[in-house]
């Protein structure tokens, strides 16, 4: 238990997950904590030796069976997406987007020759994954994708760029999505394939502690047999991205937990006008504030989790629970600046780094104003995309 969770929340998690989440945490206090830091200033990070170690532990697609994953619930996920988001969204999004994102395509949509291939491998951390949906001009609107694959004898040729590609600078297999003759089609792109190349985009302002890339593709000339033969229309990858959305739900309260509890502590020991800050009126009512909509999302999160381990999680919920979250862990973290004065915006403290990472948490796989005509054509039935 936490010093913000107000609701008893731990008695809601069965002892395995209790015992995950603690595994997780303190990897994330052994690994990440005393570097990260250094990192997001750097605008780099270790992440073939992240994901090594995150694989030793059986956090890469760990929600997925078979293929070397664990076979964990989606609470467990959940949970220790919550963790390494406490960590940095960065590193949660390095383990997001090589499980849920390109492993889950394999898994769900891929052959068996394609699982073989490349899931082991990846559950271990020795092959890093992407996704390749988002292009430079084709974001929120992934039916207009400009990526084109066409047939050439027994073979595909794939001409077209994906933009804000996490991983992709490192990448070794890259799910690319593109349209055909018959639609949308999926193809697992292995990156040393003739005429891929990636390259990094630097210069972020969010998401430094993660490695973004853009992917081009010029005349790519793939086998018949890299398709996932099971992806077939715009279903294939915006159920891949439902399934990473998940994640998001949990990880966003990982860091605003770390923002709300470095925000306690600053209040209880900064001294102001004789007495701790925390024994103003006003800090008060923002701490509780906060420690409300949290504990709030963290109820929101464990009954998404609960449906998806019945099978019974739908898309629209998922857009419940990212449009919240992320909404009110950005909304904390602002908060929590306000409360450490200076000192908020001073890497020597996490609150204005995470606040930074939940700008581009709030934007990718769904804007929030995404998630709200989600929302919404489900209350009236009325699509309002176009």
């Amino acid at each position: 238990m936490t010093a913000v969770d107000l609701l008893d929340l731990d008695a809601s998690l069965t002892e395995e997950e209790r015992q995950i989440r603690a595994v997780v945490r303190q990897v994330v206090d052994d690994l990440v904590r005393p570097h990260v830091a250094g990192w997001y200033e750097a605008g780099h990070v270790p992440a073939r030796e992240l994901a090594r170690e995150f694989g030793r532990l059986g956090l890469l697609g760990m929600h997925l069976t078979g293929y070397g994953c664990a076979g964990s619930t989606a609470v467990a996920y959940g949970l220790a997406c919550l963790e390494l988001e406490a960590g940095d969204s960065g590193v949660r999004s390095l383990v997001s987007v090589q499980g849920s994102l390109a492993m889950y395509a394999i898994w769900r949509y891929g052959s068996e020759e394609q699982k073989q291939r490349w899931l082991p491998a990846m559950a271990a951390g020795e092959a890093i994954g992407s996704f390749g949906l988002t292009e430079p001009d084709h974001g929120s609107d992934p039916a207009s994708m400009a990526t084109r694959a066409r047939r050439d004898g027994d073979d595909w040729v794939l001409n077209g760029s994906k933009m804000w590609i996490t991983n992709a600078p490192i990448a070794d297999v890259a799910v690319i999505w593109a349209r055909t003759d018959s639609g949308v089609r999926g193809f697992a792109v292995p990156m040393d394939t003739p005429g891929v190349t990636a390259r990094e985009i630097t210069r972020k302002m969010s998401l430094r502690a993660s490695l973004t890339g853009e992917i081009s593709l010029d005349d790519v000339r793939l086998p018949a047999d890299a398709q996932l033969p099971d992806a077939t229309g715009l279903k294939a990858p915006l159920s891949c991205l439902t399934e990473a959305r998940h994640g998001i739900v949990w990880g966003a309260l990982g860091a605003a937990r770390d923002c709300l509890e470095t925000a306690l502590t600053y209040a209880t020991t900064r001294t102001q006008f004789g007495r701790p800050l925390a024994g103003f009126q006003l800090t008060q009512a923002k701490l509780a504030d906060m420690a409300v909509e949290w504990n709030k999302g963290c109820l929101l999160a464990l009954q998404l989790g609960r449906l998806a381990d019945a099978g019974k999680l739908r898309p629209e919920q998922v857009s419940v629970g990212k449009l919240n979250n992320v909404r009110e862990a950005l909304a904390i973290a602002r908060q929590c600046r306000t409360i450490l004065g200076a000192n908020g915006v001073s890497g020597d403290y996490p609150v204005m780094r995470h606040a930074n990472n939940l700008e581009s948490v709030l934007t990718y796989e769904g804007t929030s104003e995404i998630h709200q005509l989600v929302i919404g054509q489900r209350l009236t039935g009325v699509s309002a995309f176009t």
